[in-house]
């Protein structure tokens, strides 16, 4: 099997074959009158139809759907089998592969969004059109399935159809599948370096300061913000010169109920913790099915960061004050979301 040809991560072409991001997510126009016969479409050539005779087009094609419609699918389907056995797609250095996220991984994610989940999103004109853009949002659920739901989110609902990029722990990238998975998803390292490259290239970045301390945290003590690390993100949107953009997931902390933590097995396994739920591990694999809980995602206001001075980065109460402003906005819309909130699946 080919390699895939990496592209510089500065480069201006989309990464979809060159065509402008977002341009996918177009669809033909609604409007009215007659559209004449052009060059590459199924109806060129075709003799003017009479009115009171039936589509020569659509003769043969199934009932309710277009022949055109089918073989767009199939030739479709066709070219992108094609260019993966070929190697003939583009992926930046960090692994990042926009074709296979649009077409399968977000189509694969799409159902658990819509369908389980049933995801509200409110505020998502916060995140800006164009330039980078750091996403700070809590953490929970035992199992990291909030970072995905967050990820579809901002694809499905923004108008320019942005990408995020979220960083990860280092457990992701030391599991074989995972780590594949997670590379072509457009996750790498939670690192400042990483991090202020993607933002100094105009992407918009997604971190969950909280990290295991908010997905393994107890049942007893959901919605309850743990501590946000040395504000680390809040320096890298600093010199990046990008706004933080702070986000609050309810409806994650339930679908996973965590009542206990074997340490004994979690040591054995080499993992930070390891559930007790109402389910797991009693009813075996059955028990890692999550619970169908409605979930709500708001985007809160962003705190602009380019109106610091180049060393604000190194002071630390500037630091400090910034971290603890975002968290408080976090923290208070949880609150907030939780008093609307008629019921924890519904």
């Amino acid at each position: 099997m080919a390699d895939a040809k990496v592209i510089p991560f500065d480069d201006d072409r989309s990464r979809s074959g060159g065509s402008p991001r977002g341009a996918r997510r177009r669809g033909p126009g609604r409007g009215s009158g007659s559209v004449s016969a052009l060059p590459g479409r199924p109806d060129a050539g075709l003799p003017e139809r009479r009115a009171g005779e039936p589509d020569a087009s659509q003769e043969a094609a199934p009932e309710g759907v277009g022949r055109s419609g089918w073989e767009r699918r199939i030739a479709g389907g066709l070219a992108f089998l094609r260019r993966r056995v070929t190697g003939e797609y583009d992926v930046d250095e960090f692994g990042y592969d926009e074709e296979l996220t649009d077409q399968v991984l977000m189509s694969a994610l799409r159902p658990l969004y819509e369908k389980y989940f049933r995801v509200e999103v409110k505020g998502i004109e916060n995140i800006p059109s164009d330039g980078g853009a750091l996403i700070v949002s809590n953490h929970s659920g035992t199992l990291p399935l909030d970072g995905l739901m967050l990820q579809v989110a901002v694809h499905d609902n923004h108008p320019a159809g942005r990408h995020l990029r979220l960083l990860a722990a280092d457990l992701v990238f030391m599991l074989p599948v995972v780590n594949e998975l997670a590379r072509k998803a457009g996750h790498t390292l939670a690192c400042a370096e990483d991090a202020e490259r993607l933002l100094r290239q105009g992407e918009v970045v997604g971190v969950m300061p909280e990290g295991f301390k908010g997905i393994g945290k107890p049942f007893s003590e959901r919605y309850k913000l743990q501590r946000f690390g040395r504000g680390g993100f809040v320096s890298t949107a600093l010199r990046a010169g990008v706004p933080i953009v702070p986000c609050s997931i309810v409806g994650a902390e339930e679908i996973y109920p965590m009542i206990g933590n074997s340490r004994t097995l979690a040591r054995l396994l080499g993992t930070p913790y390891f559930p007790i739920t109402p389910t797991f591990p009693w009813l075996g694999p059955l028990g890692a099915v999550p619970l169908p809980t409605k979930w709500t995602i708001q985007f809160g206001e962003p705190i602009p960061t380019d109106g610091y001075p180049v060393e604000a980065a190194e002071d630390p109460m500037l630091m400090f004050n910034l971290t603890d402003q975002v968290r408080e906005q976090i923290q208070h819309t949880l609150y907030k979301l939780l008093v609307q909130r008629r019921s924890v699946f519904f």
